[in-house]
């Protein structure tokens, strides 16, 4: 048995999640015959986690604090070991402008030429840029820089839940969608809007021994898989594994499309260094998975895509948990 404290809460606008997620951690420990120590990160914590001299740390914190490096920072510091992709790993994910440089760079690197893994082209502002050197009058530039141009998808460049997220459908809405994004956020991504089958893969493992679980197909029943969908699972239907009907008419081909969903899910985990678990949100789009996000502490809630991909894998939570902390203990 292996004392885990589990580090829930935070700060962030995903509060809550966390803490939904955390005590679903919590939970599949014990059924697993571990003893977890749940912890908020207040000013306690670092004592916390000195006297308790945990064996290993789950992180369940989303969003800031969670996912951008802070709590990796701090526990390597501590040296106390934790599941899940170090510091370093965290600072990359976190930005979501640094998916395209990660995957060009992991190609040159290994070799992979022929990647599958694709990503919608799209631009980066900053806070300041935007607010004191006048990057809101070159808003007309947007509509040449996006390809297709609008409608465009506003994000915060930082962050989860799709917080922030707008579909803008022209230039009249970009500056208000912006502004809004910049509330959770010091930067934010203007990208090509993407249309197609959204979906989540969900991954175990490490390096070449990472494999893929069933990719889970997410059907909003309005507009898209936005926060309040996220939050309120009576707007959205989840399908997992895939419908192969959802990528193409024959079985055979949409066998094949799904292995390449598979494989470029992979291919996006490897190029950040991915450890021991995350999810890679994407859209197939008909011709190929156009990647947007990388995500290095996967929600666990009774209604998470990671959950959802764990049992159509024929795997349970707590047999998960127990495999990702013995490496550990």
């Amino acid at each position: 048995m292996a004392k885990v404290a589990v580090l829930m809460g935070g700060t962030s606008f995903e509060r809550e999640f966390s803490l939904i997620s955390g005590k679903n951690i919590c939970t599949a420990l014990e059924e697993a015959g571990h003893r977890p120590v749940p912890l908020d990160t207040t000013e306690a914590l670092v004592p916390t986690l000195r006297s308790e001299r945990p064996d290993v740390v789950y992180n369940a914190l989303h969003g800031k604090h969670g996912e951008d490096g802070t709590i990796q920072s701090l526990l390597e510091f501590l040296d106390i070991p934790f599941i899940g992709s170090p510091a370093s790993v965290c600072h990359r994910s976190w930005n979501k402008d640094a998916l395209h440089s990660s995957l060009i760079k992991y190609r040159q690197v290994s070799g992979e030429v022929d990647g599958v893994a694709s990503w919608p082209p799209g631009v980066y502002i900053a806070r300041d840029a935007f607010t004191t050197m006048g990057a809101a009058s070159a808003l007309d530039l947007i509509e040449e820089r996006i390809p297709g141009g609008y409608p465009v998808c506003v994000k915060p460049a930082h962050g989860g839940s799709a917080l922030g997220i707008h579909r803008v459908e022209c230039q009249d809405d970009l500056g208000e969608a912006i502004l809004d994004a910049l509330s959770y956020d010091d930067a934010v991504n203007i990208e090509q809007w993407i249309e197609g089958v959204e979906l989540s893969v969900s991954i175990l493992g490490t390096g070449w021994d990472a494999y893929a679980l069933p990719p889970v197909e997410i059907v909003p029943r309005r507009g898209f898989f936005d926060t309040e969908a996220r939050m309120n699972y009576e707007l959205v239907d989840f399908y997992c594994p895939v419908r192969l009907g959802s990528l193409w008419s024959n079985d055979e081909e949409a066998q094949a499309i799904r292995a390449e969903i598979e494989r470029a899910a992979l291919e996006v985990y490897r190029a950040y260094s991915v450890v021991d678990l995350g999810r890679i949100d994407m859209i197939w789009d008909g011709g190929c998975a156009r990647c947007f996000e990388v995500d290095i502490v996967p929600g666990m809630t009774s209604h998470s895509l990671f959950p959802a991909a764990i049992e159509a894998a024929g795997l349970t939570l707590s047999q998960v948990l127990d495999e990702l902390v013995s490496k550990y203990v």
